[in-house]
């Protein structure tokens, strides 16, 4: 039976985190490759969010999820969150910024980028369903990211070289410049 983290070290980790993203955005961002379309992609593409300031919020804003229960098509927190609804409800909340659709329809908007690119807010598709782009998440750095799995029933954090999901991983898109 795994253990409940501390409300203390819940806390901690937070704050750890949040110090984290504050001091990343100081650093200098690499240029952006120019965008890459799926296959089905619209021909225009969604325009870009300013980048620190809206991924740190987003990242932040997917930490007070923690612990949200899951439900299959869920769209806000009382109701319960699915992976798609979790990020298209952290978006409108923490960046005025309306996504929608399922892990699939959000892969094919934003703009792909490299994984060593992947700052905090970004996105990250796995191939969980033997379907492509099947799940997504919210990286917050330090090679962790926010997602809702139906396997844990709650809103939680896992590495992105946790086995199960290095091995599905599939792309990293970012809606901010």
């Amino acid at each position: 039976m795994a253990s409940v983290p501390s409300p203390r070290s819940t806390l901690a980790a937070v704050a750890a985190l949040a110090t984290a993203l504050v001091l990343a955005a100081c650093g200098t961002a690499p240029t952006a490759p120019p965008i890459e379309r799926l296959p089905g992609a619209p021909q225009s593409q969604v325009p870009a969010l300013p980048a620190s300031e809206n991924g740190n919020e987003v990242a932040l804003y997917a930490l007070s999820l923690i612990d949200t229960g899951y439900r299959f098509g869920g769209k806000n927190p009382s109701a319960g969150l699915d992976c798609s609804g979790m990020v298209s409800y952290i978006f409108g909340q923490a960046a005025n910024y309306r996504i929608s659709g399922s892990a699939a329809d959000i892969a094919r908007r934003g703009r792909q980028i490299d994984p060593s690119q992947l700052r905090a807010g970004d996105l990250v598709f796995f191939n969980t369903m033997n379907k492509p782009f099947s799940h997504v998440g919210i990286y917050l750095g330090d090679g962790r990211f926010v997602h809702a799995p139906s396997t844990n029933g709650k809103v939680h954090i896992t590495r992105m070289d946790n086995p199960y999901f290095a091995t599905r991983f599939e792309m990293a898109r970012t809606y901010f410049n």
